[in-house]
Order: structure tokens, then C-alpha cells, then sequence
């Protein structure tokens, strides 16, 4: 083996790098390398997401995962500091909303009592008081709205980047090459990683944080996972007519979501699961599945000007929609965190909280991560998680 080191990290986003981060901030005095094949982050899942943080989840695991990291971002500037530099990352608790119909009220009734039960301080706001939160909405077809204030949106670049410098700072050493291989020895041991590049690097505990393309990588060493890489396109527009005030990330019943993006403003869509690692962006999917969703929700959108758009993929779980977190039952030494189906950014303080300790003492201490373990799709345990958009 060319390289050595007792905790090898694939992918270097945002859940990698909260793994890395967590790992050696809590005491781990091993040497941690993340590989990570982008460099620029260019086609990175991380700089690409919508960058919406909500804690309107339905089941108590991804609740008490929200709940853990709204706190690290209500504070990552000040514990991220280094040399007196705070990273900004542009956190804007304007509020995550989800519109509804007279339908669909029942259901978010059920579900914020299942919040309320784990500290979120959602509440159903009727017609009135959704105009009093966006004065221009059109509320002709709704009957309320679930809303939390404490929430909102941020720059994931800017967390994950915050993550990397500190992980650096305690001592990770990132190498911007591709695995092209996992390593594994005749007693089912995680024995290293095998490089694009020809080389080699040993150690006994791999964490593969790779995304879809980290559950592709699983899959050509025999460790399959029902994980699908899924595009999602975002657009970037303005407006004519300037809103009142800024928006909370509003999520239409139809599942077309929209926010401001500084003083423009971003929409996407709920798209048909398609397996492919697509970038491309259709100016023709807005004008088709989004602009009329906006027009007919906010009269300003009505007069709008797309000023670019991007795609970025969805790791996205076919089984049950919702992460796949801790070690793999039958090979000694290899953990995940992938499956995120979209909320990844959202969930990485905690999932790197909680595989440090996994790693590190063998048991989860501050969030319970087991309902996500691997073996739950065997075990038939799925964690059905309605809010998966």
C-alpha cells in the first residue's frame, strides 16, 4: 500500500467533511484522509442543492437529526472560526413553509403533533395569516399551511467549506484523487482503498460519504444499496414587480418550491425519478412544470426573467427515501452515510456527530442513528418519512 492511515473518508462534501471534522474535534487521534475525485466541486452534490433547511419531517429520527443541526448553523460562524475569520453561511431563518389544501390538513395536523413531541415549534396558519407572511400569495385554493420560523435556507458551499478548512486544521488530509475501488480481504475486513490513479491506501475503517456515485462504488465490491443517482434541475429568476418582503422557502402543494436567493429568487420541482448522472439544465422543464405553479401562486411571478440554472443529483433512495447511515453488517470496518434523497446538507452536523461517536466508542450517544442503519431494508424496518419532496 502506497499510503497508510486509519480512517479513509470518501467523499469530500459536506457529510464527508462533517465526518472528518466531527471525528477529530471529539478526539479521534488517528490520521483521517478524505479522497475526494472534485476538486473544484464542480458536479459536487453539496454547491448545487437548494439549500433549504426545514425540521417539518414527519418521523422522529429525522426530526431529532434537524433538531441537532439547526443548532450547529444557528452557530457555525462562531465555532468554525479560525484566525479570527468566521465563515459566512448566509443562514436566513426567514421560516419553511408547506402550503396545503383543505385535503392535506389532516395529515400536517397528525404531523405536527409528531413535531411538537421533539421541540419543533411548527404551527398551521390559516388563510389570513399566510397573506400576512407573503402579502401577494394567492390563497383562493389553499386551507392553511404549515409553517416554522426557526428554519430557512443557506450557502451549503460555505458550510461545507467551513467543515473542510477545520478538518484540515485538526489534522485530515484531503487528496483530490478518485477511489476507484474498495479493498476488502478474505475475512470480510475493510482493508483500503484502491486510487483511478493505480495507487493504494491502507486502513481498516472506511466511511464511504460518496453519494450515488459512493453507492456504485459499494456496489462493484458485491455491497449493494437501493440507492438510484436521480437529477434535480434549480433555476435562478427575477422578477418584474419586487415582493414586499423576503420569502420563506415555500413549498406549493404541487411540490414546485420557490425562495429568494439574495434579492432574486430560486425555484425547482418535484421531478420524476430518473437513474442517470444528468447536469444539463431545460429551460423548457421551467416554462413547462414551474412558471405556471409560480404565476398562478404569486401575481409578480406572472412577468418574470430566468437568469440561469444548474442540476445537481439526488443519491436517492428507492425504499424508503431517507438516508442510510452506520456500519455495514457484514464487512468489519465499513460505514455509509448515503441515500440522503435531497436532504443531505440538511442533515450533516448530525450524521457527523453521530458516525464519530459510532466510530470512535462503538455506540451512538448524542442522536439515535440506528432507525437508519443499513440492515433495515432486510429486517423489513423501513423509516417512511411523508415530507420526502
Amino acid at each position: 500500500m502506497e499510503h497508510q492511515a486509519d480512517v479513509i473518508i470518501i467523499g469530500g462534501g459536506i457529510n464527508g467533511s462533517s465526518v472528518a471534522y466531527n471525528l477529530l474535534h471529539d478526539g479521534f487521534t488517528g490520521k483521517v484522509v478524505v479522497f475526494e475525485k472534485d476538486k473544484a466541486y464542480e458536479y459536487a452534490s453539496t454547491p448545487r442543492c437548494a439549500g433549504g433547511f426545514r425540521q417539518l419531517y414527519t418521523t422522529e429520527v429525522n426530526i431529532r437529526i434537524s433538531r441537532y443541526s439547526l443548532n450547529v448553523y444557528k452557530h457555525f460562524a462562531e465555532e468554525m472560526a479560525l484566525n479570527g475569520e468566521k465563515p459566512d453561511i448566509g443562514f436566513k431563518q426567514r421560516g419553511y413553509l408547506f402550503l396545503a389544501t383543505e385535503k392535506m390538513i389532516p395529515s400536517f395536523e397528525k404531523n405536527m403533533a409528531v413535531q411538537h413531541r421533539n421541540g419543533v415549534p411548527s404551527r398551521l396558519l390559516d388563510s389570513d395569516e399566510l397573506r400576512d407572511l407573503i402579502p401577494e400569495l394567492n390563497v383562493s385554493d389553499l386551507a392553511g399551511g404549515l409553517y416554522c420560523p426557526e428554519s430557512g435556507y443557506l450557502d451549503a458551499y460555505s458550510v461545507m467549506q467551513g467543515y473542510i478548512k477545520y478538518a484540515r486544521h485538526l489534522g485530515a488530509e484531503y487528496i483530490y484523487e478518485e477511489v476507484s475501488a474498495l479493498i476488502i480481504d478474505e475475512h470480510d475486513r475493510m482493508k483500503g482503498v484502491r486510487l483511478k490513479n493505480g495507487d493504494t491506501c491502507a486502513a481498516p475503517v472506511i466511511v464511504n460519504c460518496g453519494g450515488a456515485w459512493g453507492a456504485d462504488l459499494s456496489a462493484q465490491a458485491g455491497i449493494l444499496f437501493p440507492i438510484v443517482p436521480s437529477p434535480r434541475q434549480i433555476f435562478q429568476f427575477t422578477c418584474e414587480k419586487k415582493l414586499t418582503r423576503h420569502l420563506p422557502l415555500t413549498m406549493d402543494p404541487t411540490g414546485v418550491y420557490f425562495r429568494h436567493e439574495g434579492e432574486q429568487l430560486i425555484a425547482g420541482y418535484s421531478e420524476p425519478i430518473r437513474s442517470a448522472y444528468d447536469f444539463s439544465w431545460r429551460r423548457e422543464d421551467f416554462i413547462e412544470h414551474v412558471w405556471p405553479v409560480l404565476a398562478g401562486r404569486i401575481v409578480n411571478f406572472e412577468r418574470l426573467k430566468i437568469v440561469r440554472g444548474w442540476a445537481g443529483i439526488y443519491d436517492y433512495n428507492t425504499e424508503d427515501h431517507n438516508a442510510i447511515i452506520g456500519k455495514c453488517p457484514g464487512v468489519e470496518g465499513y460505514y455509509v452515510a448515503f441515500g440522503f434523497s435531497g436532504h443531505g446538507m440538511q442533515q450533516a452536523p448530525g450524521v457527523g456527530k453521530g458516525l464519530s461517536e459510532l466510530i470512535r466508542t462503538g455506540k451512538y450517544e448524542t442522536i439515535d442513528l440506528s432507525p437508519l442503519r443499513p440492515e433495515r431494508f432486510a429486517e423489513h424496518q423501513l423509516v417512511v418519512e411523508d415530507a420526502i419532496y
